[in-house]
């Protein structure tokens, strides 16, 4: 059995019991990083506080050669960690289906996602959001434009944009870098820049920073430590303004 299991956000206090159950019954417990990360807790904290010890996985090992996982599923108990809420990322979505074709029986316990908590402490309404978006890091010459056509086309239909921003092994994009990728994309294309952002920073830590307002004015904001997220609004609610008011230090306008 290959469990895919949902760390939640931010730190090991957040798997749920039913989770913790699962890690603690497993003959193998495997931690991926690549797709999100809990900042506020190590492997070894988390092998520490689970009582098994976590065996970090590279992206090769899920993505292109995860025979090691699937063999040692086949003929025991094996838990993946997760970040946020598995199946929410298609590397996951991929390794279930590899199982599935393996004869590897599978299963899903969810934990706590981003595109929920985003909703949760920005006030954005949850079924106002369009197709979600990433930011990579651009390399040599290769920097795409799809994640600003896909703010565009959200924009153009009232609905908010989910922007993850990029993870490349320690470096990990900011909110300030993400909002300047996708001024870049504008330049690009000949297009104008969104005029309004939400970041987020470190969801579920009992630190978060939201903070909404325009490029220039989130360029003045400390948000510390990572991971981070963006969001790019749609025309707000009355109800979403206030929100962002009370709790995202946003001056209206």
């Amino acid at each position: 059995m290959l469990t895919f299991i949902g760390l939640g956000l931010y730190d090991e206090k957040d798997l749920s019991v039913k989770g913790l159950e699962a890690v603690r019954s497993a003959d193998h417990v495997y931690l991926e990083t690549h797709t999100s990360r809990l900042m506020g807790a190590s492997a070894k904290a988390l092998s520490g506080f689970y009582g098994r010890p976590v065996i970090a996985v590279t992206r090769e090992e899920m993505e292109v050669d995860p025979r090691e996982i699937l063999a040692r599923a086949r003929d025991g108990e094996v838990a993946l960690l997760c970040g946020g809420d598995p199946m929410v990322s298609t590397t996951h979505a991929d390794l279930r289906l590899r199982a599935k074709a393996a004869g590897v029986a599978t299963r899903i316990i969810h934990g706590a996602s981003i595109q929920s908590a985003v909703s949760g402490l920005t006030g954005l309404q949850n079924y106002r959001f369009g197709k979600s978006t990433s930011i990579p890091f651009p390399s040599g010459s290769w920097f795409p434009t799809t994640p600003l056509e896909t703010v565009l086309s959200n924009l153009s239909l009232g609905l908010h944009t989910l922007v993850y921003l990029d993870i490349q092994g320690e470096r990990l994009m900011t909110v300030r870098e993400g909002i300047d990728l996708l001024g870049g994309m504008a330049a690009r294309v000949s297009r104008t820049a969104p005029g309004f952002y939400v970041g987020i920073a470190r969801a579920g830590s009992p630190d978060a920073v939201v903070a909404a307002g325009s490029a220039e004015e989130l360029a003045g904001v400390d948000f510390g430590p990572p991971l981070h997220v963006l969001v790019v609004p749609a025309a707000l609610h009355p109800v979403e303004q206030e929100y962002l008011e009370a709790f995202a230090r946003y001056a209206g306008g």
